[in-house]
């Protein structure tokens, strides 16, 4: 069997997940690795893994990781943002590599910035190459898993999919992100100043669901993000919640036809939470409904969304292309 040579760029918690479970796949030969944070740089991959030497030395040079491994796609786990991630493939796909990223903007990039979309699906097309963003949200449960509940769908009146997260169960720095443990003033304080983000990529999904059924929206409106105060102490290993303080955020995004929300999307996400669920109601003929408890999780759940679809990727079209694009994502066991 021929191995997918893989590069793994950016070793962030979620990089270091995704390529600690590549490890583990037979298909997969995991053969650079790259980041520029300074205490990496020049490190056994492996130690920085925690699975012992793999002899794949991390590096902050692209070219030379590139040209000397000649990987058939790289993994790309960096920023969220597409105007921060253009220059890194600029990096990559000149040299011929496939990419899969975890940037939320790039699942599905035209409603962010079409023309630097256009140029990244002719710089991949240039170098005969397949670009795709993806991950567990966006890419996957807020979208993905909506239009293929659609397809017995006859008429569609409207959408609304729901995310609640407990973050107690959530690594330490997703809880502070979402502010878990500030006051309302300082969470305020701390959106203003973009420490907190609240969730990236409503208006991504919102985007990829109506291009999917052929909907155009008048506009896409992404509210701002909101606290949620605690009623009752919440500790954890990493925060403590009193009552009054802040236990997490909600945020909510709308497509809007004719003055009405088309979709609907509602991302909550706080320790504490009494409960934790994915779902989606199609309003429609038939209605159709789906609940998943407790939710996927959301580091696993974009680990094997990244790593399933690597071999997709290779096999599409060369361009920029969304998860609408992808024939029938799946598991993959062998390649």
């Amino acid at each position: 069997m021929q191995k997918i040579k893989v590069v793994t760029v950016g070793l962030g918690p979620i990089g270091a997940l995704i390529t600690k479970y590549l490890l583990k796949k037979e298909w997969v030969e995991v053969v650079g690795a790259i980041d520029i944070a300074k205490d990496l740089i020049g490190k056994d991959l492996g130690e920085h893994l925690g699975v012992g030497k793999l002899g794949v030395t991390i590096s902050n040079d692209y070219d030379k990781v590139l040209s000397e491994t000649k990987p058939d796609i790289a993994v790309v786990a960096t920023v969220s943002y597409l105007e921060k991630l253009y220059p890194q493939l600029e990096r990559i796909i000149p040299h011929g590599v496939n990419v899969v990223s975890t940037c939320e903007e790039l699942a599905f990039p035209y409603i962010i910035n079409k023309r630097l979309a256009e140029k990244i699906d002719a710089l991949a097309k240039k170098h005969g190459v397949t670009v795709l963003g993806t991950g567990i949200n966006p890419g996957f449960l807020m979208d993905t898993l909506v239009i293929a509940l659609t397809t017995p769908a006859l008429e569609i009146k409207s959408i609304k999919v729901e995310r609640l997260i407990d973050a107690t169960k959530r690594r330490g720095p997703f809880q502070k992100k979402i502010g878990a443990g500030l006051t309302v003033e300082e969470f305020k304080e701390a959106i203003s100043k973009k420490i907190i983000s609240g969730h990236v990529g409503l208006d991504v999904s919102i985007g990829l669901i109506a291009s999917a059924l052929g909907w155009e929206l008048d506009k896409i409106e992404v509210g701002e993000v909101e606290p949620v105060v605690s009623d009752k102490e919440v500790v954890t290993p990493y925060v403590k919640v009193t009552p009054g303080k802040v236990a997490g955020l909600k945020q909510v995004a709308k497509g809007i036809v004719n003055g009405e929300p088309k979709i609907t999307l509602e991302f909550k996400a706080y320790v504490g939470a009494p409960g934790e669920y994915d779902a989606i109601t199609i309003d429609g003929t038939p209605t159709i409904k789906q609940k998943i408890e407790p939710c996927v999780h959301g580091d696993y759940g974009t680990a094997g969304v990244i790593i399933n679809l690597i071999p997709k990727v290779i096999k599409s079209p060369p361009g920029l292309i969304t998860m609408k694009d992808v024939v029938l994502p799946s598991y993959i066991e062998k390649f």
